[in-house]
């Protein structure tokens, strides 16, 4: 992926950064070509007005682009509408923004398109990063994004537990780190029963992907992401509404491949392990069934309430085996419940941890890069709605509190990392905002990024 940020040129085209009370003192600085422009057509400095201006001899002298009055009011996610908007060409901001930082990321994330599958609209775009930035970090932290955003946006049939493995292993190449598999039926040798059980009945079969990077003296941090390349919903079938989307139930993985970009380009002083419990959770015969009890890796034994909460269960094994190493931090990331979307919609991930430092590093994190994350409780009194009579647990809990019932089952099998932190994301973007094009998204990654670069940096 080439980079949208490229060097200072004198030929980049300057952007306005407009409110009324700055209108006055921008339009004197314009020349007179573009002041003329400016008030014939009307321009007055709305929030999200944009008006390019001409020079003497025809060419673009200034973007003008309209902000809100005060920096508590504003959306500094609101620059990323201005790929959509502008011409080919290599732009700077010729005054500050109310965040040039996140502006400047704004813009990035803006010119993302998936062309994996049509001709590219030609149309490229430069950013001159603004002055004071750390312009690989900016860097870093956009290819991230754009990898989980292919990820999440590529088809099915073009991104099984094989494709995913790939993409791992390609990114394993990249930064020198170690990877290996646990796959099909060796998942059941190697003691990850509920993995199987989910993935036994595709003919795409199943895997455990295993990353490592990094110094093992190092605080460990490990990042597991819940890996459905595509849900049916099992036995217990999804209807064709909430089917219609699941090529993104693999968002998880995504974002913690994200996320693991950023750590590994940085260099952050951890040790590091992703894991991806990686299935397809199909129907055939050997499909898994409604009251089918397994065990886990734990020595947990599950009731299957229902084959469509299919995800806590890889991701149990997952985080059973991470657990196992006592990390430093424990992050899982996985596409789960349609009850978190109820709850805060898709635009505002809960999460959840026991840890009340964290979640305030976590909280602060997500406000500042604006990557908006929503503490939820893990409400002891409500693990009896998991209870089972036949088994130690069952992997629902009835009608209510679905994404914090979600929670307290993973949280069964997490015991001895220090922290362990949850996110229940969604992982797409239903129609079009600021910074973020309408299809797969990268959600929590950043944030995260942002703490483990304070906590470990």
């Amino acid at each position: 992926m080439q980079s949208i940020f490229t060097e200072a040129s004198p030929s980049a085209i300057p952007i306005w950064f407009v409110t009324k009370a700055t209108w006055p003192e921008i339009r004197a600085n314009l020349p007179m070509p573009a002041q003329a422009f400016a008030e014939a057509a009307g321009f007055e400095p709305k929030t999200g007005r944009t008006l390019a201006v001409p020079s003497a001899d025809g060419s673009i002298a200034a973007i003008l682009f309209g902000i809100e009055k005060k920096k508590a009011d504003a959306n500094p996610l609101l620059p990323g509408n201005l790929p959509g908007l502008l011409p080919a060409g290599t732009y700077r901001f010729a005054n500050d923004p109310h965040d040039p930082r996140i502006a400047a990321l704004a813009f990035a994330f803006g010119s993302y398109r998936f062309e994996r599958y049509r001709k590219p609209n030609g149309k490229e775009i430069k950013l001159v990063p603004p002055h004071g930035t750390d312009v690989a970090d900016l860097t870093r932290i956009v290819e991230g994004v754009f990898l989980a955003r292919d990820l999440i946006n590529t088809p099915s049939n073009d991104m099984g537990p094989a494709e995913l493995h790939e993409a791992t292993r390609l990114l394993a190449e990249r930064h020198d780190a170690w990877i290996e598999a646990v796959t099909d039926d060796e998942l059941l040798l190697k003691n990850f029963p509920l993995i199987h059980a989910v993935g036994r009945a595709s003919s795409r079969p199943p895997r455990l992907i295993d990353l490592r990077w990094g110094n093992r003296s190092h605080p460990k941090v490990t990042l597991v992401g819940k890996g459905v390349c595509f849900d049916t919903g099992g036995l217990d079938l999804k209807p064709e509404s909430a089917m219609l989307l699941m090529k993104k139930d693999m968002g998880g993985a995504a974002a913690v491949l994200a996320l693991a970009h950023m750590i590994m380009d940085r260099k952050l002083p951890v040790s590091l392990r992703v894991l991806i419990p990686a299935v397809e959770n199909s129907v055939s015969g050997s499909a898994f069934r409604p009251l089918d009890i397994y065990p886990s890796r734990k020595g947990i034994t599950v009731e299957v309430g229902n084959t469509d909460a299919e995800g806590r269960l890889v991701l149990a094994d997952a985080l059973t085996l991470a657990d196992e190493e006592e990390p430093d931090l424990l992050v899982d990331m996985g596409t789960l419940t349609g009850a978190a979307r109820v709850a805060l919609g898709p635009e505002l991930p809960p999460f959840y941890t026991g840890d009340d430092e964290l979640a305030a590093a976590v909280a602060k994190h997500a406000i500042a890069e604006r990557d908006p994350l929503w503490r939820m409780p893990l409400w002891a009194p409500y693990e009896s709605m998991l209870d089972s009579k036949v088994a130690d647990t069952s992997n629902v809990g009835g009608s209510f509190a679905g994404s914090i019932t979600c929670a307290l089952f993973l949280k069964k099998f997490v015991s001895a990392a220090k922290s362990w932190l949850h996110v229940d994301i969604y992982g797409w973007t239903p129609s079009a905002k600021p910074g973020r094009p309408e299809g797969g998204e990268c959600q929590a990654a950043r944030a995260v990024y942002a703490l483990l670069c304070e906590r470990y940096g």
